[in-house]
């Protein structure tokens, strides 16, 4: 009967094996670091441009309600009265007007 030959261990192709997944390793956790760092980056970004664009939706809702009441105030019987004294002179036949000397 033959013997078989006693397996030899190949301990340097295992430790080869080893560090070169643990470098791979290595790289993906920078790889990953890398990456979540800028993606904060943005995050912080974008929060901050949010805020301002909230802020200005905020501006326009308290200007188109601006915009409303003077639209409300130009159909009044009174800017017509305001418009007319301001802009042609007109005054009531009773009213008196009183003008600055220079």
């Amino acid at each position: 009967m033959r013997r078989r030959p006693a397996m030899r261990t190949n301990k340097p192709r295992n430790l080869l094996s080893i560090a070169i997944v643990s470098v791979i390793v290595v790289m993906l956790v920078i790889v990953l670091r890398v990456g979540s760092d800028r993606l904060s980056d943005k995050k912080a970004a974008y929060d901050k441009k949010e805020a301002y664009l909230i802020e200005q939706i905020e501006k326009e809702h308290k200007r188109a309600e601006e915009i409303e009441e003077y639209r409300k105030y130009t159909r009044t019987k009174q800017y017509i009265e305001d418009l007319a004294k301001e802009r042609l002179g007109l005054v009531y036949k009773d009213e008196i007007i009183f003008e600055a000397e220079n």
